[in-house]
C-alpha cells in the first residue's frame, strides 16, 4: 500500500509574476494596490508606481490623481484620500508607501499599456 501525502497548496498568485516588486523583502503586485486604489470613492483609477532606493533602503511612492468629481476638493480633503491609501496598502499589502495626488491628468496615459511601474533602483 502507498503511504498517504499531504499536499500543501500554495497561497493564490495575486498577479502577474513579472510585474512582481520586491520592497524590501516585500512581495508586492502592483494589482493589489490597483485593487486597493478602486476601493477609494474619492481617488481616480489612474496610478504610477515609483520604486526607488535611498542608501540600502527601497522606497515605494503611488501616484494617483482624485477622481474629477473631487478635484475641486481643497488640501486637507486631498491628504486625507492620500492618507486613507496609505493606511490600507500598509495593513493589506505590507510596505509603507508614500502617496502622491496629482493634477487631473498628471499621471501619463498611452495608447498602448501605461507605464504603471517605474522601478529605478538599479540591478
Amino acid at each position: 500500500p502507498g503511504t498517504a501525502r499531504t499536499m500543501r497548496r500554495m497561497a493564490k498568485i495575486t498577479g502577474r509574476s513579472d510585474d512582481m516588486l520586491i520592497i524590501r523583502g516585500v512581495n508586492v503586485f502592483p494589482t493589489q494596490i490597483e485593487e486597493l486604489l478602486l476601493k477609494q470613492a474619492k481617488l481616480a483609477p489612474h496610478y504610477q508606481l515609483v520604486v526607488e532606493k535611498y542608501g540600502h533602503l527601497d522606497s515605494l511612492s503611488v501616484s494617483v490623481e482624485m477622481r474629477p468629481e473631487f478635484a475641486s476638493e481643497n488640501q486637507l480633503e486631498q491628504q486625507r484620500a492620500a492618507n486613507e491609501l496609505e493606511q490600507a496598502i500598509k495593513s493589506y499589502v505590507g510596505v509603507s508607501a508614500s502617496v502622491i495626488i496629482k493634477p487631473q491628468s498628471g499621471i501619463e496615459r498611452s495608447m498602448g499599456k501605461a507605464k504603471r511601474v517605474i522601478d529605478k533602483r538599479t540591478h
